[in-house]
């Protein structure tokens, strides 16, 4: 199982867990932190470092 897989499983365990224990408002501020957390870290790299892990990611590093 790659590791984007084991991501967007724990994130929607989360929210289901979620849904069901916690008031609609706040599930969806868990579900809008849940996206974008990974979003902003991203946005936060200079252009060479999403260079590097873009060539990271095709060479299939962490497998």
């Amino acid at each position: 199982m790659s590791p984007v897989q084991k991501y967007a499983i724990g994130a929607g365990v989360a929210v289901v867990l979620s849904w069901l224990i916690l008031p609609g408002w706040l599930t969806l501020l868990i579900v809008l932190g849940v996206i974008a957390a990974p979003v902003v870290g991203y946005l936060m790299l200079d252009p060479s470092q999403r260079e590097r892990l873009k060539r990271a990611r095709r060479r299939g590093i962490g497998r």
